[in-house]
């Protein structure tokens, strides 16, 4: 039960970017014959995997959204220039959405770039999202991704085997984005969440393999219209607008759990403009819930509508005094629409 799937690079039509599913971990060794690897991983992962990440010189860093920073790559850098590593060498990324961004980031900036790079990507979270489409960044003073670079893999290999590691919370997190490839654009992926209850993607391998599968197509489609986020892949953005103000002003939810936040909201505003019924709406914020995911913002964290909305002012697809948010015309059909942030403030205020 192992697929390919193939993401074209843009000046490298030769060599697209594979997205390997399945029982993908044994391609590992073969992808790296004849290369000089060096894997970046963090702790928890060192220490789950001790006779994989030991095979290779390797660069270990801390867990959490607070290591994804400016100083986690400079620790990186010296590391590697400790090891005598040159740009011949070949990163390796093995771990989570954090450790994939600044994996890519590291590979794409040391010496001005490396011979290449790939991501075990042991997160549900990094193999539907974060490792595939070439969004390598790092945060800067709370605000997410807002210093990167656009590099896709060579390969990122997505083997479910390895969320034996992987937290409940952080599993419930990864389905988050799984949920918003449902919206987008497969409505039959969400209601796969109608259908079935958390428990089943934790204890059916099959379905979860299926959800990544549809996951992974959907955006490996919408990276290969639009590679550098021009036009159409800014649909893949439906829920992160707020998503990444709520991560930034709370400091309490994962990614995920935040943009179970974001679709809700975008659902609302979606039947506020008319474009979502209020039927649709209401299946939106029922599968979000019904995977243990937060809807809303928790009161209890004294963040007010004003502090979210200030955050969003800073996003990183802001431009000018506008933005580009997401919004539904129904079960599987994304938009956007362009607002300035007076209009996107009016209609979002009373509903956070």
């Amino acid at each position: 039960m192992t697929q390919e799937i193939l993401v074209p690079r843009t000046g490298r039509p030769e060599a697209p970017s594979r997205v390997v599913i399945g029982e993908a971990l044994a391609r590992l060794e073969g992808l790296l014959e004849g290369k000089r690897p060096v894997v970046i991983t963090d702790s928890n992962l060192a220490e789950a995997y001790p006779e994989l990440i030991g095979r290779y010189p390797h660069v270990v860093i801390g867990l959490g959204e607070t290591h994804k920073t400016i100083d986690t790559v400079a620790q990186i850098y010296r590391e590697l220039l400790a090891l005598g590593v040159d740009r011949g060498c070949y990163l390796v990324g093995i771990g989570g959405g954090i450790v994939t961004d600044i994996t890519g980031f590291v590979a794409s900036t040391y010496m001005r770039g490396v011979s290449g790079f790939g991501f075990v990507a042991t997160s549900l979270l990094a193999q539907v999202d974060a490792s595939v489409g070439g969004k390598n960044g790092v945060n800067l003073d709370g605000y997410k991704n807002i210093v990167g670079v656009f590099n896709q893999p060579d390969f990122v290999l997505c083997d479910q085997g390895m969320f034996r590691t992987l937290p409940v919370r952080e599993l419930r997190a990864g389905l988050a984005e799984v949920i918003k490839c449902g919206l987008i654009r497969d409505r039959a992926l969400f209601e796969m969440f109608e259908n079935h209850t958390f428990e089943s993607f934790t204890g059916n391998p099959e379905l979860l393999h299926r959800a990544v599968v549809a996951s992974v197509e959907l955006k490996a489609a919408v990276v290969t219209a639009d590679e550098k986020e021009h036009g159409e892949r800014k649909l893949l953005n439906l829920g992160h607008t707020l998503a990444h103000a709520v991560e930034k002003c709370t400091g309490r939810y994962l990614h995920g759990e935040a943009v179970g936040i974001g679709l809700c909201v975008a659902a609302k505003v979606s039947h506020k403009l008319g474009l979502l019924s209020a039927g649709d709406r209401d299946r939106v914020i029922a599968v979000v819930g019904a995977m243990g995911l937060p809807t809303e913002v928790d009161p209890q964290t004294g963040v007010r509508p004003e502090q979210l909305l200030a955050a969003v002012a800073s996003d990183k697809k802001r431009e000018a005094a506008h933005i580009d948010y997401v919004l539904m015309e129904g079960i599987g059909r994304a938009v956007r629409r362009r607002m300035s942030l007076e209009e996107l403030d009016a209609l979002v205020v009373d509903l956070l």
